[in-house]
């Protein structure tokens, strides 16, 4: 997958031909106001995208803090967001793609191939001179019709399995969450042993857009991701994962994500922890 499949700029989402369906998927840990900011400014057109509600299903202990909605739940939400057959889908947030890449991922993985992230999301946009409006938006119905594995998972069996067959696991999370001196919201502190420490915040520069290919590139091979690997990502519960995915994408590395992810690693006191900054096994 190249660059240009995953991301647009805002200069080239304003030139845009034709019809884009916008998602604004503003959300983050601990923050309900999404919704709040949205209503006070948004792209034109764009549909608001519940992550909590639209993007996971409920929570539980045995699947994560942000589990794959069902087929059929993500179906119901796309066609609200009005998404017909053949639309070219744009989602947007206002962190870096943080949240954003979670509706990119997710629809990928339902089949839609014409789905990408505004490079530097709202920020970027008004800084191009794009255009803002307020209140909801409410499209008509769309018909669109999602399948499954357009993009490639992991379970949690897999996923600790990588490191030990050749493969490379890279947990997208803060770096002290990874060594485990803190640890915010999930059971237990410290990593999967084996996994490598990645944060997907380090992808994108102080604009909030991604860094540019060649240094992606160079930062995801010191790591051991490079095209042709077995690579895995994981992160709190598969939101930040996505964006992880999303910037290995954009180096030209394919990557497997895993959904469940520490928060259901962690619940389960079966499972072995490393802390530190080194991966253990």
């Amino acid at each position: 997958m190249s660059r240009g499949a995953v991301l647009v700029d805002a200069a080239g989402l304003l030139a845009e031909p034709g019809r884009v369906v916008l998602l604004d998927v503003r959300w983050a840990l601990g923050d309900d106001r999404g919704r709040e900011r949205y209503l006070d400014g948004h792209l034109p057109g764009a549909v608001f995208v519940d992550l909590d509600t639209e993007l996971a299903d409920p929570p539980s202990p045995a699947a994560g803090r942000h589990p794959m909605p069902s087929l059929q739940r993500l179906q119901s939400a796309a066609r609200r967001w009005g998404i017909r057959t053949g639309d070219r889908v744009v989602a947007y947030d206002d962190s870096g793609g943080l949240a954003a890449a979670r509706a990119w991922w997710l629809l990928r993985w339902a089949g839609l191939t014409d789905v990408r992230l505004l490079d530097g999301g709202l920020a970027a946009w008004r800084a191009a001179g794009g255009p803002v409006e307020t209140g909801d938006v409410v499209p008509a119905p769309g018909d669109v019709t999602l399948t499954s594995g357009g993009m490639p998972t992991l379970t949690a069996d897999e996923a600790a399995a990588l490191p030990a067959s050749g493969g490379v696991l890279l947990d997208a999370r803060a770096a002290e969450r990874y060594r485990g001196e803190v640890e915010p919201v999930d059971p237990r502190a410290g990593h999967v042993p084996g996994a490598r420490s990645a944060p997907t915040a380090a992808s994108i520069g102080p604009d909030g857009t991604f860094l540019p290919a060649a240094v992606l590139s160079e930062r995801f091979a010191a790591l051991g991701a490079v095209p042709g690997a077995q690579v895995g990502v994981y992160c709190g519960s598969g939101v930040t994962a996505a964006h992880e995915v999303a910037a290995l994408a954009a180096a030209g590395v394919e990557a497997a994500l895993w959904p469940g992810s520490w928060s259901q690693w962690s619940a389960d006191p079966g499972r072995p922890v490393a802390v530190g900054p080194d991966p253990g096994r």
